[in-house]
């Protein structure tokens, strides 16, 4: 995988190019794709912004979202703009499984593939050009850089920061986590600068909610939360039930693991959902604890040292069990 740096002299040539992200795509991940969108665009190229699938309902005031194609509402169209590109830009994932159903189609696609990623263990050997950073605090402050220093930072515009700005909230915890480094904030400030309004982005994001999905939320709270204060540990497992009763639709169960480390003197958190064809984990901790190092080695998965994910093709019964039981061999660690 080359620089990312060689692809800079690249930017001024005309060309085809999809940009795509992660199946079910948070606010980095459409925030990047988006925000990358608008900066091509300035340099006419024809630019396609393909999602592996759909995305909350949360992200849909973001600007031009409603150009962005569902590939499993459009697969055989998806693939055709697919095998046409020049380039087709991988943001905020960095294994071709994370795209779900388009992982064949990128693989055979002849396009020049540009990573920009900030997970653990790349793939390298599938992308052209690249950078994969995981001490960055999300994919948009990497496309930032990725505008700034290819001599381009006048191009940002204000549609550009928004999208840029959602990532860098929404990854960061609101600039809390330890990933917020200075460079964030000079990032911000630079969109400040420029006009942005980063308190209607705020509310866009986090002041949406549903009736049903405060419901499911407290449920959850009431009924599905196990802590573990031998372990400083927390589990939260929602049933296929809990999902219908309350009406749940994508998105709506972001940031439900995250309750679980604000309990005092808890360091894991973790929560499964039990999806139709799978049982999906998210994994969050403090300080030293490798959630990312627990993912990969015990439930399929993966990402960043204090948050991760994964999947299970037991019940969720088995699934929980198997985690309880994981659980004992790190109680020193946990401690």
């Amino acid at each position: 995988m080359n620089s990312i740096e060689t692809f800079y002299p690249l930017l001024g040539k005309q060309s085809k190019v999809v940009i795509t992200m992660h199946q079910k795509p948070d606010g980095d991940a459409m925030g990047s794709a988006l925000g990358l969108y608008h900066f091509l665009i300035r340099f006419e190229h024809e630019v396609t912004v393909i999602s592996p699938t759909n995305w909350a309902n949360f992200l849909n005031w973001m600007p031009c979202v409603e150009k962005v194609h569902n590939y499993e509402n459009c697969s055989a169209n998806a693939d055709k703009m697919i095998e046409a590109a020049d380039w087709i830009f991988c943001l905020d994932f960095n294994v071709l499984h994370r795209t779900k159903s388009m992982e064949q189609s990128l693989l055979k696609a002849k396009a020049v593939k540009i990573l920009i990623d900030h997970h653990e263990q790349p793939q390298t050997e599938v992308f052209d050009y690249g950078i994969s950073l995981t001490s960055k605090s999300s994919t948009c402050e990497m496309i930032y850089d990725f505008i700034v220093g290819s001599g381009n930072r006048d191009k940002i515009n204000l549609d550009i920061a928004t999208c840029l700005y959602t990532g860098l909230m929404t990854d960061t915890g609101s600039f809390r986590f330890p990933s917020t480094t200075a460079s964030v904030h000079l990032a911000v400030a630079y969109f400040k600068e420029i006009g942005l309004n980063h308190s209607i982005i705020h509310e866009k994001i986090y002041d949406v909610n549903t009736e049903d999905r405060l419901h499911l939320l407290g449920n959850s709270l009431a009924k599905r939360m196990e802590v573990f204060y031998e372990y400083n540990a927390a589990l939260m497992a929602i049933t296929k039930a809990d999902l219908l009763k309350f009406s749940a639709k994508t998105g709506d169960t972001e940031g439900l693991v995250n309750y679980l480390l604000s309990i005092e003197g808890i360091k894991f958190g973790a929560l499964v959902i039990d999806r139709d064809e799978e049982r999906k984990w998210s994994f969050r901790s403090k300080g030293s604890f490798d959630v990312n190092e627990f993912a990969r080695k015990h439930f399929n998965g993966g990402g960043h040292k204090n948050a991760a994910g994964g999947h299970s093709k037991d019940s969720l019964e088995e699934t929980v069990r198997k985690f309880k039981e994981i659980l004992l061999d790190y109680a020193e660690t946990l401690r």
